[in-house]
């Protein structure tokens, strides 16, 4: 996917809800298993690393990236977050 493309996707993602604007408690780097991407909803191939995140907060969804996914979620929720939104 283009990098422009893939940052509106998930900037839509955020504004919408779909991906967290939460800090993160653990991450973690590891092979794929052959998840799908919370970020660009595409599977990870078994070669790819994936990075998997816990939220802060009670009760909030790990979620599953491909590592250039993850890097650009982290820097468009710093972008875009507004507190009280």
């Amino acid at each position: 996917m283009d990098q422009e493309v893939l940052h509106r996707v998930i900037r839509r993602k955020l504004e919408s809800r779909h991906l967290s604007h939460d800090g993160i408690r653990t991450v973690r780097l590891t092979p794929s298993g052959g998840e799908t991407c919370d970020a660009c909803d595409t599977v990870l191939t078994k070669d790819q690393l994936l990075m998997e995140a816990v939220p802060l907060g009670l009760g909030k969804r790990t979620f599953r990236m491909h590592v250039r996914c993850f890097q650009i979620w982290d820097f468009e929720k710093r972008r875009t977050f507004k507190p009280n939104s």
